[in-house]
């Protein structure tokens, strides 16, 4: 689905002319001072839409997924025989589920950590030995070699194997969650690449970071786990059958997005607080509950990693690799000069942030053009983009000057390895370079030595300067690339960097530390960028272990995130958006209060009978796209025709495998009660039902009679052809519904039936059409 820059739009399919018409019948008046505008309003929102998107780099095909409970009769009788023990058994299986994603999740994020400080802390130390040695030309082509490497290697398998994992992944994630699928969006292969191509991105030198890509492991895990089940693998535990439906892989896969976030950061509550800030469209207290367990676990399993890599057994890795910054030895006093400078620093951030957001957008559209040329393409960008990194990381601190080592200082100075607070670079014994001390290191190191308390003098504002520039500009054009890829870095880098020039500036005027500045920096670059506050402030404190900080944080993330919004939206808003993934806003837009449910529908419909001809059944599955067909019933069933309810298109194609078929036009519901359970009609794992083209069906089958009876929802979601296109949009929302009918005010029976998926600024749907019954006549 395509959006253009600045468009509001909504798909309609139908005509405004045939309703007028309708109208007129039933005795609606239409005064033309109304029609003119809605026609008006229906053409200027006129929009081209489709069921494509993109995720990561791939086009692909998406669906809507169905959140509500489908109440035919064989779920009704599943649910009538269940008992306590197999309650017990669901609410067993699901915590324990949550507990496997959990620990799964703090493994891999371990294992990123642990590959990445080796992997680039070895690559440093090569490029050290030789500038310990004056080689400065082998220097530079190992380090930009070793970048090369891996980023190829990022890039092949990005490119060739899942061009769904690039970028961070938040975003599919996101539009997941509010309700839109697509098949390699959480699949193995995804997950595959995810992790090991982040690693090697992250360890090629990219501005990037490895957070995003953890939220995305994280929802791919729990998306694995939560199959219910393969009859392919012969997985089939009875108890796995709990889990086929997209309700319960909706919430665990919000708690694998929380313990990505938890792994990432360290930050168990963190996590919670992000998903229910950022990712979910739906929440309630259990899931908080379950949320909260899975992240717990995330957090043990790291605790109990940092203390076995204490022993020295994990080569590179030390202490710090899993980015806890701790400047909670700084005094946290402040006065009014603190909080005017505080309140500057959230001014800054949100216009850096709302431009940073722009730009980001921009590139972002290019890659994707850029990206239709094909995967060697794809390549051959992460290679210019690397050699652009490697030269900036090797050229620009060729600019600084020498500064003598501080005479007082705990670090090691000039530090001697992959990485330190003090880079030795070019510089004779007893100095440093400031700027190889940020580019030169792991970007966690980076941001550890932008944070560090009692270097106020540490880097000049040149170097920061200059390092703010690089590291904003190399985030930009390196985000969209074929490469997993995370935000979080790149932006605590850059704003870590204007808040030290803020605290440097300040000096003696401020009680506070420059380390404590650039916290504040990083807080309101994030706060402009991602527009969160409630979870980037508590993921900030858990990360850099000062509860003292905590107002000042506040304060910050307020103002930037109040700043940027009056520029535009949050960078993962507009990333869904440009991506055209159709995510359900929470609210109605102001242009859908001026229309009504009946406004947007269209058609034919098509319906089927209760008791229906294989063959025309059959027929309309080919030829139609259509999720849902509303059932009637006539005569001879019913005195006159009567809505059933709705059947799904999957529920069909799974009953007409099954060959439960009639020569003649009877009920046969209770055969198909005996034959099916409810299980059969469960979704398939990663998407892959029974397809039309699979169904064998001969000509004489076609002739047969089948009974939808059974697999019929007996209570879709209805309204009436009066309530706002506003009203309709938030019960969607609300509900996670894919079908809606729509049914007159009047006396005539019009029943057209929706498929609908609300975008905040688009409203697309899919109307199978509309019915209408006479009231005198009683005939379709």
């Amino acid at each position: 689905m395509e959006q253009r820059d600045g468009e509001r739009g909504i798909q309609i399919d139908g005509l405004w002319n045939d309703w007028k018409e309708m109208g007129r019948r039933n005795g609606s008046n239409f005064s033309d001072k109304n029609a003119a505008m809605r026609e008006r309003l229906l053409k200027k929102t006129m929009n081209n839409t489709s069921q494509i998107a993109i995720v990561g780099a791939n086009i692909c095909q998406i669906e809507s997924l169905d959140y509500e409970n489908v109440e035919t009769e064989l779920f009704k009788q599943d649910w009538r025989s269940g008992n306590r023990v197999q309650e017990l058994r669901y609410l067993l299986l699901k915590w324990t589920l949550a507990l496997l994603v959990g620990l799964v999740t703090g493994l891999v994020g371990c294992f990123n950590n642990l590959a990445v400080e080796n992997i680039a802390g070895f690559k440093l130390l090569l490029t050290s030995n030789f500038m310990l040695k004056d080689k400065y030309y082998q220097a530079f082509a190992t380090l930009t070699g070793c970048n090369m490497l891996l980023a190829i290697a990022a890039a092949v398998l990005c490119a060739y194997i899942a061009p769904s994992a690039a970028c961070s992944g938040i975003p599919e994630v996101k539009a997941y969650l509010n309700g839109v699928d697509a098949h390699s969006m959480l699949a193995p292969t995804t997950l595959f690449v995810k992790v090991f191509g982040s690693i090697l991105g992250v360890s090629a030198g990219f501005v990037v970071g490895k957070e995003g890509p953890m939220v995305h492991t994280g929802a791919c895990i729990a998306s694995l786990l939560g199959q219910g089940g393969s009859r392919k693998y012969h997985l089939t535990w009875k108890w796995l059958r709990y889990f086929k439906n997209d309700r319960d892989r909706r919430d665990l896969i919000t708690c694998g997005a929380a313990a990505g976030v938890a792994a990432a950061f360290r930050a168990p509550m963190g996590g919670v607080l992000f998903a229910l800030e950022e990712v979910t469209s739906w929440w309630r207290s259990a899931l908080l509950w379950l949320t909260f367990f899975t992240t717990a676990i995330v957090a043990v399993v790291l605790r109990a990693f940092i203390q076995f890599c204490q022993t020295g057994k994990c080569g590179l890795f030390g202490q710090g690799g899993l980015i806890m910054f701790d400047v909670n030895s700084s005094q946290a006093t402040y006065g009014i000069p603190d909080l005017l400078a505080v309140i500057f620093l959230g001014i800054v951030g949100g216009i850096f942030g709302s431009l940073y957001n722009f730009l980001v957008d921009k590139v972002l559209r290019t890659y994707t053009i850029i990206n239709e040329q094909g995967p060697k393409v794809q390549v051959l960008i992460v290679v210019i983009i690397s050699l652009l990194t490697s030269c900036c990381s090797y050229g620009i601190p060729w600019l600084a000057k020498c500064t003598p080592c501080p005479i007082h200082t705990k670090h090691e100075c000039p530090s001697l390895g992959g990485s330190g607070n003090y880079k030795n670079f070019q510089c004779r014994p007893g100095y440093y370079n400031d700027l190889a001390s940020l580019f030169l290191n792991t970007s966690d190191d980076a941001i550890r030595n932008l944070f560090s308390h009692g270097t106020q003098n540490e880097f000049q504002l040149s170097t920061l300067l200059i390092f703010f520039v690089a590291i904003y500009c190399l985030g930009i054009i390196t985000y969209g690339i074929a490469v997993p890829s995370g935000l979080f870095i790149p932006v605590i880098l850059a704003g870590a960097s204007y808040g030290r020039i803020v605290g440097t500036v300040v000096g003696s005027l401020s009680s506070l530390d420059a380390g404590l500045f650039s916290l504040l920096g990083a807080a309101s670059f994030l706060g402009g960028t991602m527009r969160m506050t409630v979870s980037l402030c508590i993921i900030l404190l858990e990360l850099t272990n000062d509860l003292l900080m905590l107002p000042l944080m506040m304060l910050v993330l307020l103002v930037s995130k109040t700043v940027g919004d009056c520029f535009n939206m949050g960078v993962y808003e507009q990333i869904v958006r440009m991506k055209g993934l159709p995510y359900l806003s929470d609210h109605g837009e102001p242009y859908m209060r001026r229309l009504v449910a009946k406004d947007v529908v269209s058609g034919p419909l098509i319906t089927f009978s209760g008791i229906e001809k294989v063959g025309n059944v059959l027929h309309f599955l080919k030829t139609t796209g259509h999720h849902g067909f509303p059932i009637i019933d006539d005569q001879p069933f019913t005195d006159a025709p009567e809505l059933v309810g709705l059947v799904l298109r999957s529920h069909l194609l799974v009953l007409l495998k099954g060959k439960t078929f009639s020569k003649t036009r009877a009920m046969i519901g209770s055969e198909i009660l005996e034959r099916f359970e409810a299980n059969d009609f469960g979704k398939a794992g990663l998407g892959r039902g029974i397809k039309v083209e699979d169904l064998e069906i001969t000509g004489e089958e076609m002739e047969m009679f089948v009974d939808l009876h059974p697999i019929t929802n007996t209570s879709p979601y209805t309204v009436l052809e009066t309530m706002s296109l506003a009203k309709a949009a938030v019960l969607f929302q609300e509900l996670g519904l894919r079908h809606l009918c729509v049914v007159p005010k009047t006396h005539a029976v019009r029943l057209p039936l929706s498929q609908s998926r609300f975008h905040a600024t688009l409203v697309e749907i899919w109307l199978l059409g509309f019915l209408e019954v006479p009231r005198k006549e009683k005939k379709i």
